[in-house]
């Protein structure tokens, strides 16, 4: 888990743990193709009312909650790309607002209430996915190329096949008819993976006849390709060498049969490659503390006199003091912390790290090694550039 996803879960897990007494809690939740003047007359509308009829302050933190809502919403110019989420209220004497601005996902429909604890439904599902996902269906009549986020599937092209059928045309010899018909699939493929190269390589644009000026700008530089169609067609394109190498290089397992190129499909290849997915969301972070792992077991076995080439092995210390002590020396390639640790401590680890170049991996609790990590080794350890003495 990177620090920007175990920063956006905290946030999330303090939301739901709010509450309040007294209906005093607001939230406000704007999708992207809604303006927030609309948010912020209703607000404002609600804060007059209320402060006409409170004579008495008893609806003190209701106002709060309200003028914080206000604020947020009078800063931001235009409604963010995915929307906004705000939430403001008392919550043990104490005025909060946590702000939603740079979701992963698209906030799906308006809400606007006052209960005794927030609202976190439009939160739903964004912590699922912190990676972008191309995928891609081939088959003999077409191509569907999308995004995958989460349980997001977007769509972004589909592409009719021109490649004849089996069956030859009258009059044609059976040779002549199969060197026509293999040109033909080679060119459709060829067009397919010059699209999956402009869709999936970031600013890296390829332009075809069949790319319009507007596709031709978007494009997001995926973490994972996952390829899918029907069996035959979708084994020829993968072996055929037509994908791009750095799409090939992040390819996610073996392709995924799938029936259709269409929206339908790309729903489909989602479903049916959800494991693998959620394997690689956390591939990196478990690659890390496998390294960890390795590491502590080479050099515990040199200190037991056994012969397992340790000498080789990377050098690691655990322990706050320990890790404390690798970072004055500047010997940290990559810090490893607990998500079970403050947030406020995971943010120092992390700040710490990044200003010597190295980089900081948070580690989920939620398996056995993460527990392991999180209880026998106080939650903090690191992989060193070079051994201290």
């Amino acid at each position: 888990m990177d620090i920007q996803s175990y920063e956006l879960h905290d946030r999330i897990e303090r939301v739901e743990a709010a509450e309040a007494s007294e209906s005093d809690l607001v939230t406000v939740a704007v999708p992207p193709d809604k303006p927030l003047g609309e948010a912020l007359e209703r607000v404002e509308e609600d804060r007059a009312e209320a402060e006409y009829i409170d004579t008495e302050g008893e609806d003190a933190a209701y106002l709060e909650a309200l003028e914080r809502v206000r604020r947020v919403l009078q800063r931001e110019a235009a409604t963010p790309d995915k929307g906004l989420v705000v939430y403001a209220g008392v919550v043990d004497g104490e005025v909060v607002s946590y702000v939603f601005d740079d979701l992963p996902t698209p906030v799906g429909e308006f809400v606007y209430k006052r209960a005794n604890e927030f609202d976190t439904a439009p939160l739903a599902g964004v912590e699922e996915s912190s990676k972008t996902f191309g995928l891609l269906v081939v088959e003999r009549g077409g191509a569907a190329l999308g995004l995958a986020r989460g349980d997001e599937v977007e769509p972004i092209e589909t592409m009719d096949s021109d490649v004849m059928g089996k069956t030859k045309a009258g009059g044609q010899s059976a040779q002549r008819f199969a060197r026509e018909r293999e040109r033909q699939k080679e060119e459709f493929f060829d067009t397919v993976a010059d699209e999956a190269e402009r869709a999936f390589l970031g600013d890296h644009h390829v332009e075809s006849a069949n790319t319009s000026a507007e596709s031709a700008s978007a494009s997001t530089d995926v973490d994972g390709l996952i390829l899918g169609g029907t069996s035959v067609t979708v084994d020829d394109f993968r072996e055929g060498d037509h994908l791009d190498h750095r799409l090939d290089d992040r390819l996610v397992g073996d392709p995924v049969s799938v029936e259709y190129a269409s929206e339908q499909g790309l729903q489909q290849l989602v479903e049916a490659a959800s494991d693998r997915i959620e394997d690689e969301e956390r591939r990196e972070t478990r690659e890390t503390l496998d390294r960890f792992f390795e590491a502590l077991h080479a050099s515990d076995g040199s200190a037991a006199g056994e012969d397992d080439n340790s000498s080789d092995a990377e050098e690691v210390v655990y322990g706050r003091e320990a890790v404390e002590e690798a970072l004055e020396y500047d010997a940290v390639e990559t810090v490893l912390v607990s998500a079970d640790l403050p947030v406020d401590e995971v943010q120092a680890y992390e700040g710490r790290a990044s200003d010597e170049g190295g980089d900081c991996v948070v580690v989920p609790a939620d398996f056995d090694r993460g527990r392991q990590f999180s209880e026998a080794f106080g939650g903090v350890a690191a992989i060193l550039r070079f051994p201290i003495e």
